[in-house]
């Protein structure tokens, strides 16, 4: 059902969501959670708690930034880069950032050709580092990964500890799953049962 005007109707989007769940079909809202129909005829909601992981890599590297996203996925984990969330005519800047901003983890696929290029990939590391500096000091915001033997920038390599991709993808991408949850489970707070 198209919009039929520029303005935001939430009545009409309630209408949609309302249409496809009667269809069966699953209604995702992007950082928010699930809708789904029951077979009694009712709804349920599945909140999105999964953490939100910003994947940063150079345009010659989408293939594995792919494969990064739907291995991140099928782990329970909430990834996001352009090529998969980004919708035609969007500003992309300006959305790119707010991910940036919105994620839990950045990301960073370094490889020979996001180190030594200029663009898009070396912004979004400088946005990130920028963020980085905000949060707590015992936060990891920024998870540098290498898809191939590239010699990391120095305040990379100085400053934090990467994971190696290659030559085996598999443990590589182990440990940044690992490395996620521990990160994650320490940042959630600690409930006490006092009965």
């Amino acid at each position: 059902m198209p919009f039929s005007n520029s303005r935001f109707d939430p009545k009409q989007v309630s209408q949609i969501i309302l249409d496809c769940l009667k269809q069966g079909k699953p209604v995702e809202i992007e950082g928010f959670g699930t809708f789904r129909s029951l077979p009694d005829g009712g709804f349920h909601f599945t909140a999105l708690n999964a953490p939100r992981i910003f994947i940063s890599y150079a345009t010659e590297d989408a293939p594995q930034a792919e494969a990064l996203y739907d291995a991140l996925h099928a782990a329970g984990l909430n990834p996001w880069m352009d090529r998969r969330n980004l919708k035609a005519g969007q500003n992309w800047p300006r959305l790119i950032e707010a991910a940036i901003e919105a994620s839990d983890f950045f990301i960073a696929c370094m490889s020979t050709n996001s180190v030594r290029k200029r663009g898009g990939f070396q912004s979004e590391m400088r946005y990130a580092l920028d963020i980085a500096r905000r949060l707590p000091l015992e936060d990891t915001f920024i998870i540098p990964i290498r898809l191939d033997e590239c010699r990391l920038p120095a305040r990379i390599a100085r400053e934090l500890e990467y994971i190696d991709f290659f030559p085996d993808w598999d443990p590589g991408l182990r440990n940044l799953i690992q490395a996620i949850h521990h990160q994650w489970l320490s940042r959630q707070p600690l409930i006490l049962n006092t009965e």
